[in-house]
């Protein structure tokens, strides 16, 4: 994927992993953390009998565009991407997270991204801060962190995507935007906040 702006110069220009979700949200888990999180569990609320909510059912729970939950117990926080389990990637060059929520192409739906980021007229939902140690994964909430090497019994992996990330903090924007008739554009974007 290229980017043409000046906040892309240092970005890999490669293709995007697209990561699918199981039917729930996808979070972004600093690598550091991935062990703490357990993802949906036969205990927990959503696929289980249990009342105490899992790390899953905590994702499931975050009701905005996006949201910063807590993995673990030593203050790791992990991004969620809510509201609609939609097929998603990292751009990079954007720190931007871009959710296929209708499109006719990879291509259309790049473009239009590249259209709502750069129109000043966008319509943002603040979503919060995330603070991060550095690099992570954007993967689905389902999935226990341990598990994302670990094969299925059918075949085939968890998926994954490395976002990569320098530590800090960031302030979360998110938005939903239909740019045309064939490209509906979700995205939530990083954007790095003073100490």
């Amino acid at each position: 994927m290229s980017l043409s702006s000046s906040t892309a110069t240092d970005a890999p220009r490669t293709s995007p992993v697209w990561v699918e979700s199981m039917g729930g949200p996808l979070i972004v888990i600093p690598s550091s953390a991935l062990a703490a999180w357990r993802g949906c569990t036969e205990t927990g609320v959503l696929a289980g009998d249990a009342t105490a909510a899992d790390d899953y059912d905590r994702a499931c729970a975050v009701e905005d565009l996006a949201g910063v939950i807590t993995v673990g117990a030593h203050g790791a926080q992990a991004l969620v991407l809510a509201d609609e389990p939609a097929t998603s990637c990292y751009l990079p060059g954007r720190r931007a997270f871009l959710r296929w929520l209708a499109a006719d192409s990879e291509t259309g739906l790049k473009a239009a991204a590249e259209a709502v980021l750069v129109d000043p007229a966008t319509e943002w939902e603040e979503c919060g801060t995330w603070l991060t140690d550095g690099p992570a994964v954007l993967m689905d909430s389902a999935e226990a962190g341990d598990d994302l090497g670990i094969e299925y019994p059918g075949g085939g992996m968890p998926a994954q995507a490395p976002v990569p990330l320098s530590a800090g903090r960031w302030r979360v924007r998110a938005t939903h935007t239909r740019t045309d008739e064939g490209n509906r554009v979700g995205l939530v974007q990083l954007v790095p906040t003073e100490s």
